[in-house]
């Protein structure tokens, strides 16, 4: 596949996807609320971010993003604004932050695929990660071949799909004791929009 050392890639990708990140809070976010299902459709829509950010580099476009300022910039405003918003409506919501509505739950869930999604293509740090973390797995000879690209994308986002799933089948059979504390619910609103807030701020200035 025009690949060389990839289990050192697979490795590599498993550490990068295991740190806590965005990503990781807004799995932990769905899967804590609104249960195992809403994280499972959460973790597809970030990985499929994954794809966007694949297709990117392999075209060269990651290469254009990083080097023009206003681009960068605008996708840096857009990402950020994106999960500001998400954390303003979190940390000002006085509904019950577990789900109580199991019809509401199955429709926001799919609805938590498009949010993975945007949560992911719009953050600009993935996008030049992979364009660095990439070619250096890709044979010199086929640099230029977005096959490699698609080849390691998929692997990333294989590994990025199984660690998040674990995740939120942990993190939904925690939520069963939090539903116990009436005042939990109250407390994870505020908590979940203030990390939200502040995950958008740290794209925006960095």
């Amino acid at each position: 596949m025009g690949t060389e050392n990839l289990m050192t890639f697979i490795i590599t990708a498993l550490f990068f996807i295991m740190t806590p990140g965005i990503d990781t809070v807004f799995v932990l976010n769905k899967s804590i609320s609104q249960g195992a299902k809403s994280g499972f459709y959460a973790t597809l829509g970030i990985n499929s971010g994954v794809f966007v950010h694949t297709f990117f580099a392999a075209l060269g476009l990651s290469i254009l993003i990083a080097n023009s300022t206003f681009a960068l910039t605008f996708i840096k405003i857009l990402g950020a604004g994106y999960l500001i918003c998400i954390g303003l409506f979190k940390f000002k919501n006085k509904k019950e932050f577990f789900s109580a509505n199991q019809t509401k739950v199955r429709i926001s869930s799919k609805n938590d695929f498009w949010s993975g999604f945007l949560t992911n293509t719009l953050n600009p740090k993935v996008a030049l990660f992979f364009l660095a973390f990439f070619p250096q797995f890709i044979e010199a000879s086929q640099i230029s071949n977005p096959i490699p690209f698609f080849f390691l994308g998929t692997i990333y986002a294989l590994i990025g799909v199984v660690w998040y799933l674990i995740l939120s089948l942990f993190a939904s059979a925690f939520s069963q004791n939090l539903k116990n504390n009436p005042q939990s619910s109250y407390w994870l609103n505020k908590l979940s929009g203030l990390v939200f807030i502040v995950m958008g701020m740290r794209i925006a200035f960095t």
